[in-house]
């Protein structure tokens, strides 16, 4: 059953075009919904224009998949995602991809810091960014 803990949502329509062989949605595509989330994540936490403001913003280091059942076309995919932790320059994030049907098709985990572009490094995040980034717990 569904995760209720989560805040975020996203709801994708599944096309054709992301079937296999098998007939059921390609692996690849589960990264590339959970990378929708991140974005989303990305955008509601003001990570998104921070970045375009002052080059400083998050760099995914890490994803992970854990495939559990298949999804299929036609039908669409939910993923919710909720904040894992939160470090000093660092943070990750918990996917849960969903079916039509509520069942579980994957759980994800990405892990991204906060990166200063012009400087070529790590930075602290921010008290304000830190409480943000905490109602997503």
């Amino acid at each position: 059953m569904m995760d209720s803990g989560c805040k975020l949502s996203l709801k994708l329509r599944i096309d054709w075009s992301e079937m296999d062989t098998y007939q059921h949605v390609n692996n690849v595509n589960f990264m590339k919904y959970m990378q929708s989330a991140r974005v989303q994540f990305w955008e509601v936490t003001g990570l998104a224009s921070l970045y375009k403001s002052t080059k400083k913003g998050p760099m995914l280091v890490s994803t992970k998949c854990d495939f559990k059942n298949p999804l299929f076309f036609p039908g669409n995919v939910l993923i919710k995602t909720k904040v894992e932790f939160i470090k000093n320059s660092s943070f990750g994030l918990h996917h849960y991809l969903y079916n039509d049907e509520g069942i579980l098709c994957a759980e994800g985990h990405d892990v991204a810091v906060c990166f200063n572009f012009h400087k070529n490094e790590t930075f602290v995040i921010t008290d304000e960014l830190r409480n943000t980034m905490k109602e997503y717990t």
